[in-house]
């Protein structure tokens, strides 16, 4: 996506990245229920139109949200709001976000258990299996064919054989095939997979609470040191005395009182 439609995305994934690192395990149903709307919006155009149509007052958009998620986890339908109070390019430009937030929604759900490496890889041998199917590919791919007996196939070809995960996304991408080829779409949720894996994510622990300035600096320092977007995980530990201490990967940074006592004291002994 380009121009406001990528502006949009952006915002939005940088909101719902926090959220997703709250929810652990329950991203999943976060999810599920993005994808859910994003069957709703591809079987009704003027709903589409509706939530997407720069010329109506954003709030307006939000209490259509709020009616249409009614029932709905409340950290989506906040998602949501903020999507529709935002300009699209296009109606397809929001759909096509609400896909790719659900769709990260769930990985986000396997790397909360440490399992998001091997659904990417199992998502790449889900799409290798298939080489030489030809049948089995032209099901898989064909709107025609009534979507349960797309979803058993797929269920008989990876069922009980890879994490769940990978099952549900091998599922959604038949069943919703949104113009796309299955290999295609199994494709593009491996390379969601491996964007997702390349962010870092800082510990951060502080003596006080970090203002939202301070949080900003401190990200835009690490990103700049590492190149690569750094998701900062903030607690808050008065034991620590005075400083912060920083860990990224193996990387740790500890500039807190204790720390530097610590060390006083071992050079003392030395």
């Amino acid at each position: 996506m380009r121009g406001s439609s990528g502006a949009s995305l952006t915002a939005a994934q940088e909101r719902f990245e926090p959220v997703l690192r709250a929810a652990g395990t329950d991203a999943l149903a976060l999810g599920e229920q993005l994808l859910t709307l994003v069957t709703a919006l591809d079987d009704s155009a003027a709903l589409r139109r509706s939530l997407a149509d720069p010329s109506r007052e954003g709030e307006a958009k939000a209490g259509l949200v709020a009616d249409l998620l009614s029932g709905f986890d409340e950290r989506v339908v906040d998602l949501v709001s903020g999507l529709v109070r935002s300009r699209w390019a296009s109606d397809a430009d929001l759909a096509d976000a609400v896909e790719l937030l659900g769709v990260d929604a769930v990985l986000a759900s396997a790397e909360a258990r440490g399992a998001l490496e091997t659904v990417e890889d199992e998502l790449f041998r889900v799409s290798r299996a298939l080489d030489g199917q030809r049948e089995a590919k032209q099901v898989l791919s064909d709107a025609s064919t009534a979507p349960e007996r797309r979803v058993a196939l797929v269920d008989s070809l990876v069922g009980g054989k890879v994490d769940v995960v990978t099952q549900r996304l091998a599922q959604r991408a038949t069943s919703a095939l949104r113009g796309r080829r299955f290999v295609q779409t199994i494709g593009w949720f491996g390379d969601v997979a491996a964007e997702r894996r390349k962010r870092l994510v800082a510990a951060v622990t502080s003596a006080t609470v970090l203002t939202r300035e301070q949080e900003e600096r401190l990200g835009a320092l690490l990103e700049r040191s590492y190149g690569r977007p750094v998701q900062l995980n903030v607690t808050v530990d008065p034991a620590i005395v005075g400083g912060m201490r920083i860990q990224v990967g193996a990387d740790v940074v500890d500039s807190t009182v204790l720390s530097r006592l610590a060390d006083a004291s071992r050079r003392l002994a030395g």
